[in-house]
């Protein structure tokens, strides 16, 4: 499918690997210019080589913390005038919420709320006077459905989905979309290593413990990052002007709901 993405400029935050390159990659195929942003300067370095190669749009790499102002301040300078904005960064570490002191519970609120929030407001008023605008999150099942350890981030990431449920309405009429994309278990470095801890957990093997998890997933097995980017695309074409606001379960039918 045609996209009507030629052309458009697209900032994927945390980008290098995982969910996020995944979408990087999907938007470079539709033709947007790629703003790449993480931490492992290799990395980044290895990523936009390879979408250089693959897809032949331009790719700059903004190595950088995004929930710093110098981070967005960097993001911003590589692409002014973003098209698309990708918001995406890593959750805290899985965590009982008994062991969360005030100083984790804000870093956990910084990187999952307030980051994505200012780049909102950042990028906003460029996309309101070209009348075009893509915003997509990347939060998490566990919105929809608590896991235990990830009270944290599930509740970072359930503020930001209410939080933004007025504002994208608010955007809505001058062309500007917001929506949330909610991978459960995808096949990523993230769950790899939940895999090896449950393994050492519970005594048994790594591939005992992939296992049995893709059995309790309907699709039985995991989903890619390069299905998640596709996704993620078509949520920024042209095609879906008119669908904003919503949250999108990439879960394989995993959370077991009707609505």
């Amino acid at each position: 499918m045609e996209l009507g993405l030629e052309g458009k400029k697209a900032i994927v935050c945390a980008s290098s690997r995982g969910l996020g390159r995944g979408c990087a990659e999907a938007l470079a195929e539709a033709g947007c210019s790629i703003v790449l942003n993480g931490r492992d300067e290799a990395a980044l370095a290895a990523t936009r080589s390879t979408i250089e190669d693959r897809f032949g749009v331009e790719v700059r790499v903004v190595a950088a913390d995004v929930s710093t102002r110098a981070g967005q301040e960097a993001l911003l300078s590589a692409c002014p005038e973003p098209d698309i904005l990708i918001n995406n960064n890593g959750g805290p570490p899985r965590k009982d919420y008994s062991e969360l002191d005030r100083e984790a519970l804000l870093e956990g609120v910084l990187q999952n709320f307030v980051t994505p929030v200012e780049l909102i407001q950042a990028v906003t008023p460029g996309m309101k006077q070209r009348g075009f605008g893509r915003i997509v999150n990347i939060t998490s099942l566990s919105v929809r459905m608590p896991i235990e350890g990830l009270d944290l981030s599930s509740g970072a990431r359930a503020g930001l989905t209410a939080f933004l449920a007025g504002v994208c309405r608010q955007l809505a009429p001058h062309g500007i979309t917001v929506n949330n994309l909610l991978p459960g278990k995808m096949d990523t470095d993230r769950l790899k290593g939940g895999f090896a801890r449950a393994a050492e957990q519970s005594g048994r093997s790594i591939d005992a413990v992939r296992a049995e998890q893709a059995a309790e997933i309907p699709a039985q097995r995991f989903g890619t990052a390069e299905e998640f980017g596709q996704t993620c695309a078509f949520l920024c074409s042209r095609q879906a002007g008119y669908i904003t606001g919503q949250n999108i379960l990439l879960d394989g039918g995993l959370f077991p709901s009707a609505f």
